[in-house]
């Protein structure tokens, strides 16, 4: 369903742990100027119909057709350092780039 490169995989380790949480969660909502949100959360729980990517994150098997076949990465810039996810079934999405439509 969606791919996690190995910086990204690093970078939830850090922030999992940082925060003192089992897992971290990632969601698609609807919401924003495009349509649909990614929402980030942290969890202890993972439910029957959760899957979980490198021990870390969990992702709802409900959303597997708004992410199939993303990849998550993460940049670490000068100026900037961000999640990144590639979403090939995005159509557009907002000029700010926190929002997408399928």
């Amino acid at each position: 369903m969606i791919t996690i490169t190995e910086t990204a995989k690093w970078r939830l380790f850090q922030v999992k742990l940082k925060n003192k949480s089992r897992y971290i969660r990632l969601d698609v909502k609807g919401g924003g100027c495009a349509g649909f949100n990614y929402e980030w959360s942290f969890t202890e729980d993972k439910e029957d119909n959760d899957m979980l990517l490198e021990n870390v994150l969990l992702i709802s098997k409900d959303l597997e057709f708004y992410l199939l076949g993303t990849e998550l990465d993460y940049i670490d810039e000068a100026f900037k350092s961000e999640f990144v996810i590639t979403n090939p079934n995005s159509k557009s999405s907002c000029g700010c780039g926190e929002s997408f439509s399928i």
